[in-house]
């Protein structure tokens, strides 16, 4: 009998090298889709889709993030990844804050 072997690729580095790709490079979907009756037009949806990193993002000058009042904070900061200094002192601004609320709930009498 002749045994035959089928090739076999591994999933986990295909779909790496795949999302790698896709974050580097961008990926567009574009479509619409049309509802009609009667040969009139009932709806229509137009989907526009880029999938890249941000760092893609930015390169090509789509940065609407940067600008979004309701990704920014109050103060007009642009929300970011924690870093090691301000974490710190986020955690340092909640302590003094825990420590505010714990003394003004302690004074008050139940």
């Amino acid at each position: 009998m002749q045994q035959q072997r089928l090739a076999t690729v591994s999933g986990n580095a295909n779909l790496i090298d795949i999302l790698d790709r896709i974050l580097d490079k961008g990926l567009v979907i574009a479509g619409d889709i049309r509802v009609s009756l009667a040969n009139v037009e009932l709806l229509t949806i137009r989907i526009r889709l880029l999938v890249c990193s941000v760092d893609k993002a930015e390169e090509i000058g789509m940065n609407w993030w940067k600008h979004d009042p309701n990704l920014t904070t109050p103060g007009n900061m642009i929300l970011r990844a924690p870093t090691p200094g301000r974490a710190a002192l986020r955690q340092s601004d909640l302590r003094s804050k825990r420590k505010r609320v714990k003394r003004s709930t302690g004074k008050r009498k139940r």
